[in-house]
């Protein structure tokens, strides 16, 4: 069975992709100074992030606010899933590094 890869960039970030089947499987890398409503904002064009994230943290660390206020902080080793409606943002000097699994389309993320 072949897969099918991609690989963008974009301000203070990367983003390969990779779909085997219906699977996705999605590697973000962030830089310290990166945040969705900073650099992603202005390509998907609303308020806020309104992508699934279902992952895994490698490295860095990222500050999570979601719409209605609730807070969270992701870090090396943790789980996560964040629902559609959040900023986001690496926080202190060590870059972020993620992988994300999904069956919808995690290509979609920083693209306009």
């Amino acid at each position: 069975m072949g897969d099918t890869r991609g690989s963008r960039t974009f301000e203070h970030g990367e983003l390969k992709t990779a779909t085997v089947g219906d699977f996705k499987v999605a590697q973000l890398s962030l830089e310290p100074g990166w945040k969705w409503s900073e650099n992603i904002k202005p390509m998907a064009g609303t308020d806020s992030c309104q992508l699934l994230h279902n992952g895994v943290m490698l490295s860095g660390r990222m500050k999570v606010v979601m719409d209605d206020g609730s807070e969270m902080e992701i870090g090396p080793g943790d789980t996560y899933v964040i629902p559609p409606g959040h900023d986001a943002w690496v926080v202190r000097e060590e870059p972020v590094s993620s992988i994300e699994f999904s069956r919808e389309a995690v290509e979609e993320f920083a693209r306009e």
